[in-house]
């Protein structure tokens, strides 16, 4: 009989202060995706001036993709749900608007470039790591493991 407390996967430690990184990380998209929606033809206007002719074509599709991926994902990322997949499909966006958007706009605003960066490192960080101890992702994790031992214990008794 095996112990239904063996296959419990045992809490990984984060430091409290990685939560703090995930939640001003989560709050970053949250408002650049608010920015977005708000004035989506600045975003289109961006995607339009990268001069990639896919991108260009179809500017609001994208733009409006984008604001609604940054502001989801910006929300499940501040309170730990889904932070991995979350990160994963974040990479990709932040990626291009580094290398297609910041760096032709550098000269007139290094703050964004450098934000940007910021932004891209800790998805990575976070598509690695997960959400740590703080977050939904553990809270149910815990419930399930929860309700597998009590499971295991009715079905001893029965």
């Amino acid at each position: 009989m095996q112990d239904a407390t063996a296959t419990h996967k045992p809490r990984v430690n984060q430091p409290s202060w990685l939560t703090i990184l995930r939640i001003a990380l989560g709050i970053i998209l949250i408002w650049k995706g608010i920015n977005f929606i708000r004035d989506i033809s600045v975003l289109r206007s961006m995607i339009e001036q990268t001069g990639v002719g896919v991108f260009s074509r179809s500017s609001g599709v994208l733009a409006a993709i984008v604001g609604i991926l940054s502001l989801l994902c910006g929300v499940f990322i501040t309170v730990g749900l889904f932070t991995r997949i979350s990160s994963i499909v974040m990479i990709p966006i932040i990626f291009v608007a580094i290398v297609f958007v910041n760096m032709k706009n550098i000269e007139r605003n290094a703050f964004e470039l450098t934000l940007t960066i910021i932004v891209l490192v800790l998805l990575v960080l976070f598509a690695i790591k997960g959400s740590g101890p703080l977050s939904a992702d553990e809270y149910f994790r815990r419930g399930a493991a929860l309700d597998k031992r009590r499971d295991a214990a009715i079905d001893k008794k029965a």
